[in-house]
């Protein structure tokens, strides 16, 4: 228990530490890429109101000065006149402006290239003078793909594109931008960020590794001394129980006539004898430094030979029980330990199972653990909640027919000790075909998976 107390704190807290590293870093790392396309899809955005360049002739600019209003700017667009003489009006570069997207070093430090072609694919003209790691095919290639995939922007390789809608022929501009510098500092950050995590995880773990050591020692402290306690006062109660038993005996061989106060006091004195026992028991099989016999057995004989003691017991009670049993089957065990296991299920399961109703045990054989199923109908439907704590001390889905059937609610508490001790998997689970009814499923172990196999 302290063990797999320890192993939920680190898990929780380092998936908690993980959760932080991944919102964290992935809103960095997120925010990076929008800006990379965000930067490509502005730079596009001009180049198309360019029809695909940048204009480049700008010798016909003004002199930096100050306009009408007195306020600083920096050159005009370039336009024709009807003459087709170039003139300048309206900004076109502007100082402080928004960034390297206003600065007039952008047409110097884009790589581009332009296509324009027909619905049907024909390329009427390319332009890749802007770029020389990309030839004409190339640019051809990249655009009959653009308008194969029928999208307006995305990426191809490390070329952002931008197409524009069609013309009165029907033709297409498709503007295509280098992000590989943008995109190289992007997965730069991104593998540096991952490994950065990576190490921050592992010294995170390192230190809640031997700190949860520190966190969990009061709780295990506490919890081996409520062991030990119920060790010694079990060990301490037996005394006089086995005193008070004998005592009953000696009275009643002493009475002529079989006596209701005596027989009172002697079932008394059995059912907490035996419940001393089991108390005993459950502490020994969750004292970590408890060490079975493990030896090699016939699981296949002990669960028919302990379906076979309980036949009768379901037969005087009006219930069916019916086996399913594969042969062979062998696991590494303690025997005691797993015949109190196959006792302690099929008790519960004939004990809780109503009259005229039906108990099934199905034994089969997995890749690498036995896998025993015991089935049996109940009074009533069991909530997914109880179910869940079934397996807890003295818990009871039902206190009224527990207190019928004289049930003390630690039975399965052993059968989950018991499993853990043998390294295997104990579970319960309410009836899906068969509403009211309960399954316990047990697997353990096989003691040699290839030969069983």
């Amino acid at each position: 228990m302290i063990r797999k107390l320890r192993i939920r704190f680190i898990i929780i807290t380092m998936a908690a530490v993980l959760l932080v590293l991944l919102i964290l870093m992935g809103g960095i790392n997120l925010s990076n890429y929008r800006q990379v396309v965000s930067y490509g899809d502005a730079t596009l955005s001009k180049l198309m109101r360019n029809g695909g360049t940048f204009p480049e002739d700008r010798r016909q600019l003004p002199p930096v000065g100050n306009n009408e209003e007195g306020q600083d700017w920096e050159g005009f667009v370039i336009s024709q006149d009807e003459d087709g003489r170039k003139t300048t009006s309206g900004f076109f570069w502007e100082r402080g402006g928004r960034g390297r997207l206003d600065s007039p070093e952008l047409p110097f430090e884009t790589r581009y290239f332009s296509v324009l072609l027909t619905k049907d694919g024909e390329i009427l003209r390319t332009d890749t003078g802007r770029i020389s790691a990309v030839s004409e095919e190339q640019a051809e290639e990249y655009a009959c793909r653009v308008l194969k995939k029928g999208s307006t922007s995305g990426f191809i390789g490390d070329y952002r594109y931008l197409s524009s809608k069609a013309d009165g022929q029907g033709n297409y501009l498709i503007v295509f931008c280098d992000c590989g510098s943008n995109l190289t500092t992007f997965r730069s950050f991104l593998y540096t960020s991952i490994v950065v995590s990576l190490l921050c995880l592992g010294m995170v773990f390192i230190l809640v590794y031997y700190a949860s050591g520190r966190v969990i020692r009061p709780v295990a402290e506490s919890y081996e001394k409520q062991k030990r306690f119920i060790t010694d006062a079990g060990h301490e109660i037996k005394t006089p129980l086995a005193i008070i038993s004998a005592d009953a005996e000696v009275l009643e061989m002493e009475m002529d006539e079989e006596n209701e106060w005596v027989s009172d006091i002697k079932t008394q004195t059995k059912r907490l004898a035996e419940l001393t026992s089991d108390l005993i028991f459950l502490s020994k099989m969750e004292e970590t430094n408890t060490v079975l016999e493990m030896k090699d057995l016939d699981f296949s004989a002990l669960t028919e030979s302990m379906v076979s003691s309980f036949r009768s017991v379901a037969t005087a009670s009006s219930k069916e029980l019916l086996p399913e049993l594969t042969s062979g089957i062998h696991i590494a065990g303690d025997k005691k330990s797993i015949e109190s296991l196959l006792s302690i299920v099929m008790d519960n399961a004939v004990k809780y199972c109503p009259e005229n109703g039906k108990i099934e045990v199905k034994l089969t054989k997995g890749k690498r653990h036995a896998h025993l199923e015991v089935t049996n109908d109940t009074e009533e439907v069991i909530s997914d909640e109880s179910v869940k704590h079934l397996f807890d001390r003295f818990y009871r889905t039902d206190e009224s027919r527990n207190s019928s059937t004289g049930g003390y609610g630690i039975g399965l508490s052993l059968a989950n000790a018991i499993t853990e001790k043998h390294k295997g998997r104990i579970s319960a689970a309410s009836g899906q075909a068969r509403k009211k009814s309960l399954t316990i499923t047990i697997l353990l172990r096989l003691s040699n998976p290839e030969s069983n196999n």
